[in-house]
């Protein structure tokens, strides 16, 4: 008998509907600058030169992490595409650049069209919300790489931000105030430790209620990252923004020193904002040190601001009517010479 590529594990005619199904997904991504139709070898975007002065383009990869783990063993596949382009969409606006489109890449071992459609619901969901485009993507059915319905994802976006407004923190300075806006719950880092320590040493399920939590383990763990795109956008066009952080990977520890001077140091005033309860749950099941989870996990805190200490009540306030919890969460102090980028009190 002739050998077929579906016989090896790899269905083509799948993968064509596969594409048929999510057209009508990715039209309702579609902005200013799109040219032509999903389903060529490229997607193509027109930058209108007429509105920008000097345009620099900024571009960001990333993907979802082991928080994939969480989604198959609850069996919900339609927000880890909201996860999967808000972890490149924060990063584009922590430097100020305006998101102008997306492409996705999903390998898997067989592909399955119902959690295939709804990764890339969740994808469209995340472009929508952060007003870029998905302009294209690729679907890699793996065999023998990837166990059946099994999938990993990948994200690129595309930003821009006129040279002169870059944000790249050179501006942050002593008696600075750092705001932070509230995090959706663990976000997309630190599942790894996560599970660890919930699924592991603290044997409980996706399944189980736990203390404190509004919902079961597993859906707590799967909450959407937060976009941010349009409120720090506003921002931006209000007032000056001198530095911004969005805290990933990382925690506050590794990723504050990103954006700051090294003459200076982030002084953390814990207290000041609610941890999201998650984090009380992994810290105590795990007996995690208190520096490691600011290290690890977004704490209740997914992005920061840095401002002039005159604007920040001003900020704060229109963070509210934007329908942001914020916080003044610290301040901006003099580092001398082997002291810690990072302190608290």
């Amino acid at each position: 008998m002739a050998s077929k590529y579906k016989d090896a594990g790899v269905d083509i005619d799948k993968a064509s509907v596969f594409i048929e199904k999510i057209k009508p997904l990715i039209k309702t991504t579609n902005r200013k600058g799109v040219v032509g139709n999903i389903g060529s070898f490229g997607g193509l975007f027109h930058l209108d030169m007429q509105k920008y002065k000097n345009p620099l383009l900024v571009s960001t990869t990333d993907g979802v992490g082991t928080k994939l783990n969480i989604a198959h063993a609850m069996d919900i596949h339609n927000t880890v595409g909201i996860d999967l382009v808000a972890m490149s969409v924060n990063d584009l606006i922590v430097q100020g650049a305006e998101p102008l489109f997306f492409l996705d890449y999903i390998a898997t071992g067989k592909l399955s069209l119902e959690n295939s459609v709804a990764i890339v619901e969740g994808i469209a969901k995340g472009c929508a919300e952060s007003g870029c485009a998905l302009t294209g993507g690729e679907t890699a059915e793996m065999p023998g790489f990837y166990k059946d319905n099994e999938y990993d994802l990948a994200g690129f976006c595309v930003g821009i931000v006129e040279y002169e407004k870059l944000i790249d923190g050179s501006e942050v300075s002593v008696g600075d105030r750092i705001i932070g806006f509230a995090s959706s719950g663990i976000h997309s880092n630190g599942l790894s430790l996560a599970r660890d320590v919930l699924f592991n040493k603290g044997g409980l399920t996706v399944n189980d209620s736990v203390e404190g939590l509004d919902h079961s383990l597993g859906m707590e763990l799967l909450t959407p990252t937060r976009i941010y795109v349009n409120t720090v956008l506003n921002l931006i066009k209000n007032f000056n923004i001198k530095g911004i952080v969005n805290i990933t990977g990382g925690g506050f520890i590794d990723n504050i020193p990103r954006i700051i001077p090294t003459r200076c140091k982030a002084v953390i005033k814990k207290g000041t904002w609610a941890i999201h309860p998650i984090f009380d749950v992994i810290r105590k099941i795990g007996d995690v040190d208190e520096m490691e989870m600011f290290r690890v996990f977004n704490m209740g805190i997914g992005m920061m601001i840095i401002v002039h200490e005159e604007d920040s009540k001003e900020i704060l306030n229109r963070l509210e009517f934007l329908g942001e919890k914020a916080y003044e969460v610290g301040i901006i102090g003099n580092r001398k010479e082997e002291e810690e980028r990072v302190t608290f009190e």
